[in-house]
């Protein structure tokens, strides 16, 4: 039966986002970034809505009173697909760090491109960092909450990756706060898996916090996610 509901899943899941990239493409140009961010954001909640029903699987969130106002800097753990989509309808108006490969992708590259990602080459590090701090800084200007992956990878169900410090470097030089999340998606959404696993993805929102000293609250936060995950 868990074959049958995660192949359920995965019909509706790629259809819609087939369509709603399409949507997304026709209407996206006509219309201002913060409309578009808002007309994507509908997506995402019919997968979440979507992945409940066939899955079993649903979603809580904790310390939804540390949603700060004002723009900040996002870090999460990644551990698979469900982050990626998901912080689109939970945080607005969000730019999100990302593959410049994904943007090549057929429609959902395309929608993707025109909701003012940070587009990183991950094959060149160091102009991947300076970037980030140049587009995050422009984001963040704008009133946007930007999201980064601090470990910059997947990291299995778990485990927590190495913490970079540019993502904190970047709250501190912008003197605005970090707001750290915490999830267990990989527990029921696997990287490379095609089985969704019932059970309850949890997302822990920390409170947010203003950055002195980069490395050290690279550090905080790691073990901040590593408790919240045990």
């Amino acid at each position: 039966m868990i074959y049958l509901r995660s192949f359920i899943f995965y019909i509706g899941y790629l259809s819609s986002g087939v369509l709603a990239s399409v949507v997304a493409c026709l209407i996206g140009p006509f219309i201002g970034l913060n409309q578009r961010l808002k007309l994507f954001s509908l997506w995402p909640r019919f997968a979440n809505w979507f992945l409940h029903v066939t899955c079993n699987i649903k979603v809580e969130i904790i310390g939804k009173e540390n949603l700060p106002k004002e723009p900040c800097v996002i870090v999460s753990n990644h551990q698979g697909q469900w982050e990626t989509f998901s912080m689109q309808y939970l945080f607005h108006p969000l730019s999100t760090l990302l593959k410049r490969e994904l943007l090549f992708i057929p429609l959902w590259g395309w929608a993707m491109g025109m909701l003012n990602p940070i587009a990183i080459n991950r094959a060149k590090p160091k102009e991947a960092i300076l970037q980030t701090l140049k587009e995050g800084s422009e984001r963040l200007s704008k009133g946007m909450y930007v999201l980064l992956f601090p470990e910059g990878t997947r990291v299995k169900a778990g485990r927590v990756g190495k913490y970079a410090r540019s993502s904190f470097e970047l709250a501190k030089r912008n003197q605005v706060k970090v707001l750290p999340l915490c999830h267990n998606s990989g527990d029921c959404w696997p990287a490379h898996r095609f089985i969704k696993k019932p059970g309850t993805i949890t997302l822990h929102i920390g409170k947010p916090f203003y950055v002195e000293d980069s490395k050290q609250s690279a550090e905080d936060v790691r073990a901040w996610v590593e408790k919240n995950l045990n």
